[in-house]
């Protein structure tokens, strides 16, 4: 067994108890990604509102492939 296969061991069972987490406040999750990129967004004056909504786009759909995995699903397509 290789470094990177205990790594896995070791973490497989944290990795579940973020998909719990994630599927029971996914709502709440959203939400503070939002407020986060509006108050960067705010600080930087716009400059870089495209970055920052990339940012968030792929942020929430990272949560919400981890709840599809946790509800033993298929993560919806792109």
């Amino acid at each position: 067994m290789g470094f990177l296969d205990n790594l896995k061991a070791k973490l497989s069972p944290a990795k579940e108890k973020v998909g719990e987490l994630a599927h029971q406040h996914g709502d709440k999750i959203d939400h503070g990604l939002d407020k986060a990129a509006r108050t960067v967004d705010q600080k930087t004056k716009g400059k870089y509102s495209d970055k920052i909504e990339s940012g968030t786009r792929k942020a929430k759909h990272a949560v919400e492939r981890l709840t599809h995995k946790d509800e033993g699903g298929t993560p919806p397509a792109s």
